[in-house]
């Protein structure tokens, strides 16, 4: 076990001063039985790189990129095991697998306790925030973990250094976020006797999570601490919503003018792509998309001007591999070429010339598959005839890269104010029902929407035949307290707003019930309704009324470029009434699940299944 001493000189040399932190350190590295106690900054990059590449915790995967495996059990988040737990049990929701703190912290400690003897703790110091943001007292934070792989993946993923630390009004004000990875071959995953716990003891602003070394079980401040704790944060601190969005900038070369859409999507609904998408190539003379972030934006009103704004608190992207190439997203591409610094983890990895593979990277794995490896380390060539059809990589393999490798980031994706938000979408993902894009303009039908927000559930034995898996605001797995008491922070925050945001619900997802091709082409032409969706903020377009919110004419939409056929046309901007009568009566049932949700979002349900039996008639 580290000595006392030798704790107080590690913070000395990387010049912590911040007493609180010194004690939470020092306190830890106790329970922890660490060996050896280092303070990281994002200059100790390259040198814990090579540290990784000689321990083989890494592999060369090219220039100036990396390969990880984990281990076969540990490869996802795992939302069973992830907990919400604080002081009072009014904090009790629906999804937040909510649990008494007094319950949880001695568990936690226990399994912890000596785990990490004979290793090394790492001491990551971060802020989840541009560098001066206003929210930047509920950023910083202080992550121990006993990976070095971990750290490194941090470090793409937040600002990394000492500093973050020093300058804060409250020394005490630093999110404490412990990760152990534990004995991965023995900890009984999915098993009855799991001793993974993922916790996060909001009300304490303290996370700990023992029993993984993959994405959000071990990269602690991107989701436990930029969603669920600053969930908690936002409500507990009535200034701003922590939410799984990704957020982009419009800008119009003719106009000049700016625009930011933020957005919500539950997971497979496009969520990534839409981030980072181009204009379309006839589009491009006149639009260009910047990217901002494809997974969290706290959203937040400037008390002095009324005005609503977001920003990205993450420095990188951990994307999904699967299925991401030159057609889908080829700014994803860009950012992890040779020369980035990005980690691949997951994917197929062939050791003799150091490429990568994914499902979905080509049309057709690489033919010669000598020296070929799968996701789990074993050798292709050696498969049974059994064994062909297997995945190369695991679904939820990984790509992790900053926010300056990608092409088309903002120029302003750093700038302390964040940026002004004009639009919040929402998008699931349904074969029919959902028009192209619906626009609305009520505050409450908008919170409403994105209370009910889902996508088809992937197996008949997920649901009823038509239900959605409803993901309310693409938060479900992060909701850190009570949804009826979201929804009213929700409207309070954003209500708050002098130029309120316009709200929308897309759907790229639409498919022919006859030979099931995808009625919208998707991907870059996304833009084309979104734009559509900024003309009607600036009264330059009016849409057509629905009972569910305004489609646009088929004459405002601009689509030039676009191969589509009438008929899939007029689907893609009707409403189907019988399939949305249907629908509310599941929404009902699914809100009702809800305590002390506001009577404006009950209103706003009435008035549009009011609406819908009369369109219905």
């Amino acid at each position: 076990m580290v000595d006392t001493a030798d704790v107080e000189k590690a913070l000395d040399a990387a010049g912590v001063q911040n007493p609180a932190v010194r004690e939470y350190v020092e306190h830890w590295a106790n329970i922890t039985g660490a060996e050896r106690v280092e303070i990281v900054s994002q200059a100790d990059d390259a040198r814990l790189i090579a540290e990784a590449l000689d321990a083989g915790e890494l592999l060369p995967a090219g220039e100036g990129r990396y390969y990880s495996r984990s281990y076969h059990k540990d490869t996802a988040r795992s939302e069973e095991r992830t907990i919400v737990a604080t002081n009072d049990p009014a904090d009790k929701g629906v999804y937040n697998n909510w649990r008494p703190a007094s319950e949880m912290k001695p568990l936690l400690v226990e399994r912890m306790r000596g785990a990490s003897a004979g290793k090394t703790m790492y001491v990551i110091p971060y802020l989840m925030a541009p560098p001066g943001n206003v929210l930047a007292p509920w950023a910083a934070g202080v992550e121990l973990t006993d990976s070095r792989t971990v750290v490194l993946h941090m470090m793409r993923m937040s600002r990394v250094g000492a500093e973050f630390l020093e300058g804060l009004e409250d020394p005490n004000s630093f999110a404490r976020a412990v990760h152990v990875t534990g004995d991965l071959e023995n900890l009984g995953q999915g098993t009855p006797e799991d001793q993974r716990y993922f916790v996060t003891v909001a009300d304490e602003r303290t996370i700990l999570h023992f029993g993984s070394s993959y994405g959000g079980n071990a990269l602690l401040g991107k989701i436990a601490h930029g969603l669920r704790q600053a969930a908690y944060d936002g409500w507990a601190s009535k200034k701003f919503l922590g939410e799984q969005y990704m957020l982009i900038g419009i800008h119009d070369k003719e106009t000049g003018k700016d625009y930011h859409i933020c957005g919500g999507f539950p997971s497979a609904s496009g969520k990534t792509n839409l981030a980072m998408m181009l204009a379309p190539d006839v589009l491009g003379e006149r639009y260009h998309v910047s990217f901002y972030g494809d997974d969290i934006a706290w959203l937040y009103v400037d008390e002095t001007t009324g005005q609503l704004y977001g920003m990205n608190p993450e420095f990188g992207v951990f994307g999904v591999a699967k299925d991401t190439n030159e057609g889908t997203n080829p700014t994803a591409l860009a950012s992890v070429e040779p020369g980035t610094g990005a980690i691949f983890t997951n994917v197929a990895y062939n050791p003799d010339t150091q490429e990568v593979w994914w499902e979905g990277r080509t049309p057709e794995p690489p033919a010669d598959t000598a020296g070929w490896l799968d996701w789990k380390g074993n050798p292709i060539a050696d498969r049974s005839p059994e064994q062909a059809g297997e995945p190369w990589a695991h679904p939820n393999s990984r790509f992790t890269t900053t926010l300056d490798n990608v092409p088309n980031i903002a120029a302003d994706y750093n700038a302390a104010s964040g940026v002004p938000i004009d639009a919040i979408i929402f998008g699931g993902r349904t074969r029919d029902r959902e028009p192209l894009i619906r626009a609305i303009t009520d505050l409450a039908e908008g919170v409403y929407d994105g209370l009910t927000l889902g996508a088809e559930a992937t197996a008949a034995a997920e649901g009823v035949e038509g239900m959605l898996r409803y993901d309310p605001m693409s938060n479900r797995p992060f909701m850190a307290y009570g949804e009826g008491d979201y929804a009213a922070h929700y409207l309070k925050i954003v209500g708050a707003a002098k130029d309120q945001p316009i709200f929308a619900h897309v759907n790229w997802f639409q498919r022919d019930p006859e030979d099931g091709h995808f009625l919208w082409p998707g991907y870059r032409d996304n833009l084309r309704p979104l734009l559509w969706l900024l003309q009607l903020k600036n009264g330059e377009v009016t849409g057509r009324q629905t009972p569910v919110g305004i489609i646009p004419t088929r004459e405002e939409l601009n689509l030039e470029g676009v191969d589509i056929s009438d008929a899939d046309l007029e689907t893609i901007l009707s409403i189907d009434v019988p399939r949305w009568q249907q629908e509310m009566g599941f929404r009902e049932e699914h809100l009702k699940q809800f305590p002390n949700l506001p009577e404006e979002i009950w209103e706003a349900h009435r008035r549009v299944a009011s609406g819908l039996a009369d369109a219905g008639e």
